[in-house]
């Protein structure tokens, strides 16, 4: 009984100094929503388990080495243990109960994350290669940036233009999928003012890690008055000249996450004095950037890989009407000009 109590205070020892080492890391960011609360809650809760579960093996196994060590001039064998039944069902049954415990706490919060308030705000997120795009359809505006009013619960539906993405902000603490061909649904409470960024948590492609995109939590007024500046600032397609419009897509479209237009090097060529420039294709051939050409790389990119590029962009533009993708290609032209 003695090396049992002695073992025990150890135990909670280095239990309390791994729960205070660990604590001081910082290893989560700023909590930044409503729903993330709980997140962090149990986050905690497996670490201090986590704590003593690694001191309860580490402390029992230094003890036993140290205590229980072979003295000096003893050759006997020691003792013939066969095993111990009602210690094997006890470490058995502890566990199963704790991680039942936590299904059903866990489970019985799930319920409260994703329950909708009347007032919220739906925002229809796309996840493409590499990219977001952000649509407020209540207020009819489009935005390569997430902009939220603090305090207002958010409903995103997320879906994918190409692979499956995952929709996620650190300091939100939830996530969810981008499936092509569906909507996926995850409601988030922004708490805090600041500025975040998206990350795509599944492996989707060559430029996985650089698939980010800028979140600004902001004041409900703040949040009105970008609304209202992003409806001045898009106006209505008639009123656009096509260069115009080209412009406005590209940016909607998420092109700029791998063309640059400063001569950068990027995942996909630059646009910067593409139009009428010879271009080395991954085969050996040469084209001329022409204004076929250019629509060919939007339609059916697997077509012309330029040499030295990976051949990543997925052929889902095909939704863009003869007048969008003549846009494109006018604002590509001007460009070179």
């Amino acid at each position: 009984m003695k090396h049992f109590a002695i073992a025990f205070v150890l135990v909670i020892i280095v239990t309390v100094l791994v729960i205070l080492g660990l604590s001081a890391l910082d290893l989560v960011p700023q909590l930044a929503s409503a729903e993330g609360e709980f997140v962090d809650q149990m986050f905690d809760v497996q670490i201090y388990i986590i704590a003593f579960i690694f001191s309860l093996i580490v402390v029992l196994m230094l003890y036993s080495v140290v205590v229980f060590r072979r003295k000096p001039g003893d050759t006997s064998d020691g003792p013939h243990i066969t095993g111990n039944t009602s210690l094997e069902i006890t470490w058995t049954l502890i566990p199963l109960a704790v991680v039942i415990g936590i299904g059903i706490w866990g489970a019985g919060h799930l319920y409260e994350i994703t329950a909708s308030e009347p007032d919220e705000m739906v925002v229809e997120v796309t996840g493409f290669q590499f990219g977001w795009r952000f649509d407020y359809p209540e207020h009819g505006v489009s935005s390569s940036e997430l902009y939220l009013p603090r305090g207002r619960q958010i409903l995103f539906k997320i879906t994918s233009t190409d692979v499956i993405h995952s929709f996620w902000v650190p300091e939100f603490r939830i996530k969810q999928d981008a499936v092509p061909g569906r909507w996926t649904e995850l409601r988030v409470t922004p708490t805090e003012v600041g500025d975040y960024r998206i990350r795509c948590a599944e492996l989707c492609g060559y430029a996985h890690t650089t698939m980010y995109a800028p979140v600004v939590v902001v004041e409900p007024d703040e949040f009105e008055a970008w609304l209202t500046g992003q409806a001045v600032e898009r106006p209505p397609s008639e009123d656009l000249s096509p260069a115009e419009l080209g412009a406005q897509l590209v940016e909607e479209q998420g092109c700029l996450s791998c063309h640059s237009l400063d001569g950068s090097e990027l995942v996909g060529p630059t646009w910067l004095g593409i139009f009428g420039a010879e271009r080395q294709m991954e085969d050996g051939s040469t084209l001329v950037a022409d204004e076929q050409y250019l629509r060919a790389s939007i339609l059916e990119p697997q077509s012309q890989v330029v040499a030295g590029y990976p051949n990543i962009m997925p052929a889902a533009y095909s939704f863009l009407s003869d007048e969008e993708l003549d846009g494109i290609v006018e604002y590509i032209k001007t460009l070179s000009e």
